[in-house]
């Protein structure tokens, strides 16, 4: 488990990476950065071959933590586009009704600034407050639309656990894998999205990376950076050779 981990995430993952195996891809690890995108995914996999399909498993063990990343993108970005236009139309009217407000910057009423940050009116609170959790959203909860719209991998899945979500919350094209004691059942497949062979081969990248990683906590085996002939090089020294060093 990393930290923080609950015991039921790390379980979901843990049936994640066997699920993946048993059904065709020889190839997992788990927490991997995905290319171009950026996202940490919990488990993604390969399947063996040049031109082997790729999967993504997210895991989600509460309600709350499904929906913080399903929110639609375009919707999202409608929504704040509204929020915006609403805030400008607001701040015109304000500064209408309260010169009082203007920061005396410019010699040009039209040209001079305004300061709402001390002004206490509902309307335009509001606005404020919905238009930063809008803000928030299209910056971090978005990421199961963008997955899909970047064909992040060929096979998208969400694995759950049972009863957190109605159906019309389990965002468009993944697929659903829910937990049934120790084992996933899959009750709703994935859109095939046919990812780029640029961007599987740059997934399994990633996934050797997060293998070496977990092969390297596992051996007690830490990289660290020393000044090389050219630059930095990394060193790797084990548990044995760090005590041996401090005594």
């Amino acid at each position: 488990m990393k930290a923080g981990e609950t015991a039921a995430h790390a379980k979901l993952k843990r049936l994640a990476l066997a699920w993946a195996q048993e059904n065709g891809f020889a190839i997992t690890a788990p927490e991997v950065r995905m290319p171009r995108s950026g996202y940490r995914v919990d488990v993604a996999a390969s399947a063996r071959g040049p031109a082997g399909r790729t999967a993504v498993f997210e895991c989600k063990q509460a309600r709350a933590d499904l929906l913080k990343d399903a929110h639609a993108e375009a919707a999202t970005r409608l929504r704040l586009a509204q929020l915006i236009e609403r805030r400008a139309k607001l701040e015109e009217l304000l500064s209408a009704h309260r010169p009082d407000l203007r920061r005396g910057e410019s010699l040009f009423p039209e040209f001079d600034a305004w300061d709402f940050s001390g002004l206490e009116h509902h309307a335009y609170r509001s606005v404020l407050a919905q238009l930063a959790t809008v803000q928030a959203r299209v910056l971090r909860g978005t990421k199961f639309s963008r997955m899909l719209r970047y064909r992040c991998a060929d096979l998208l899945y969400l694995v759950v656990e049972d009863g957190i979500f109605a159906d019309a919350e389990i965002p468009a094209g993944w697929g659903l894998l829910r937990r049934r004691g120790e084992q996933l059942e899959l009750t709703r497949p994935p859109v095939t999205l046919e990812a780029s062979l640029e961007q599987r081969l740059a997934l399994l990248e990633s996934i050797a990376i997060a293998g070496t990683r977990a092969v390297n906590r596992a051996a007690g085996i830490t990289l660290t950076a020393e000044p090389g002939t050219f630059g930095f090089k990394w060193v790797a020294s084990t548990a044995v050779d760090r005590d041996a060093a401090a005594s």
